[in-house]
């Protein structure tokens, strides 16, 4: 039951970065992405993964609370359909993470499922650098915790280069793409 609350914190976590313009939420959707899949990290593989995956989360919330549109910014005009893909890729990963595929690990499915999908998607959506490297972050906790997926046990090692993945590319400076 923890599992799959933690894989709901987490895709709610990734939502709001996508759902979110502002630095305010996008700092506060990788902070909540980064505690529901340093949750699920614990289940996994212990409380070193969930510290790394943790202290990833919130090294880069922290980061992009500095630089960014400033405010919450959350559902600006014209997101609707960020609204309709946070809620299709939820419902289709319920259905790929506990129906489709059987086992254990069916929350830490879900929640790389619809992390390493929502990520990308912020990616490919956005022009602001701010979101583009939040996205980034977050893509690479999901695919820290998306080792141990598949039922087995990660080697805390995939872990730790998530949370230091995450926490770096937080603080590069956002660049703003110019013609010559």
């Amino acid at each position: 039951m923890i599992e799959i609350g933690a894989g709901i914190v987490a895709w709610a976590g990734a939502s709001l970065v996508v759902l979110g313009d502002g630095r305010r939420g996008l700092a506060l959707g990788v902070a909540i992405a980064g505690l529901g899949l340093g949750a699920l990290a614990w289940l996994d593989a212990g409380p070193a993964a969930a510290a790394a995956v943790a202290a990833g989360g919130m090294v880069a919330a922290a980061a992009r609370l500095l630089n960014g549109q400033p405010g919450w910014r959350v559902m600006p005009a014209g997101s609707t359909p960020r609204l309709v893909l946070c809620v299709t890729v939820a419902l289709v990963g319920l259905w790929i993470g506990f129906a489709v595929t059987t086992g254990p690990g069916g929350g830490t499915r879900f929640a790389a499922l619809t992390l390493l999908v929502l990520a990308p998607a912020r990616i490919l959506w956005s022009e602001d650098p701010a979101a583009l490297l939040t996205a980034t972050g977050v893509l690479a906790l999901a695919m820290g915790v998306a080792a141990a997926a598949g039922g087995v046990t990660a080697d805390i090692w995939a872990y730790v280069a998530a949370g230091l993945l995450a926490s770096a590319v937080a603080w590069l400076p956002p660049r703003t793409p110019r013609a010559a």
